[in-house]
């Protein structure tokens, strides 16, 4: 089994757990956790990490039965007792280091069809510490012999503190049933929002590709990615807060089955043609209040 990673440079460091997901098992800049960290020592799963990749799809199909092109893919309930399939698989398989550095860190993870999902892709994942902070790349490549549907993401989780802030521009958010399943999406021009008592489990479309944290004394995190939607969740109960740059619109491919007026690009779903890719990245540095 590959061991644990330490990337470090400058004021920041990391632990990569390839085994795990390839999961980031904690990250802290001057000493101080950023995201959750518990240690690598201290998880045996992706989701009690710091972030883990999402991939080949974002949050949940919906009662873990894929429709796609007319067809059910029944997909493996992969989250306890919830009925859904949830965060792709790449969270559950371990990686393989290609190359590693003081800073850096190039894992890849290659997928066959399989109950978990039923089209086959390579992936790979690019982690690098430097002067400004993390960043994370992902790309998937569809190595199936007909064209697939693929989505991307990353689940971070941000410490919380007393009076920390969120705020990003948006056009749509997207209400949540009981099911944790969308509904429809709402106009908005975003979120701005105080974490303390923000009740949220919502994706948002239309995202510019950046967010802001504060409430950090003089700290403020600042969040950049390519991708146009991002997850948050919260509760008052919990001491951290999910801000997840993902690809498409959570449920995305059956919400294009049950509803015919639904185009793809209305929901970020990409579809690859054998041997074509998709690829996004994130970044999070540190900035002064102003």
């Amino acid at each position: 089994m590959t061991q644990p990673l330490t990337l470090a440079h400058g004021d920041w460091r990391c632990e990569v757990v390839p085994a795990l997901g390839g999961c980031l098992a904690g990250l802290w800049h001057q000493g101080l956790p950023v995201l959750r960290s518990p240690g690598a020592a201290a998880i045996t799963s992706a989701r009690q990490s710091a972030c883990y990749v999402l991939v080949p799809y974002s949050n949940r199909v919906g009662h873990a039965d894929l429709k796609w092109q007319g067809t059910s893919h029944p997909l493996v309930r992969n989250n306890g007792a919830e009925p859904h399939a949830i965060h792709g698989i790449g969270w559950q398989r371990p990686w393989a280091v290609l190359d590693h550095s003081a800073d850096s860190v190039l894992l890849s993870h290659e997928h066959r069809r399989e109950p978990g999902w039923p089209f086959a892709y390579d992936a790979s994942q690019w982690i690098q510490l430097g002067d400004q902070g993390l960043t994370m790349s992902l790309s998937i490549t569809n190595q199936d012999e007909v064209a697939t549907p693929v989505g991307l993401g990353w689940h971070p989780f941000f410490v919380k503190h007393p009076g920390m802030g969120l705020q990003f521009e948006a056009t749509q958010r997207w209400d949540m049933g009981d099911d944790q399943l969308p509904t429809r999406a709402r106009p908005v021009s975003g979120l701005d929002a105080a974490l303390d008592a923000l009740n949220i489990d919502h994706c948002f479309s239309g995202w510019s590709g950046q967010a802001v944290l504060r409430g950090l004394g003089q700290r403020v995190w600042q969040l950049q990615s390519s991708l146009k939607h991002v997850v948050v969740f919260t509760r008052p109960d919990r001491d951290d807060v999910a801000v997840e740059p993902v690809s498409h619109v959570n449920n995305a491919l059956n919400l294009l089955a049950q509803d015919p007026g639904l185009e793809p690009e209305d929901l970020g779903v990409t579809v690859l043609a054998p041997g074509e890719s998709l690829s996004a990245h994130w970044s999070l540095s540190v900035g002064v209040a102003s």
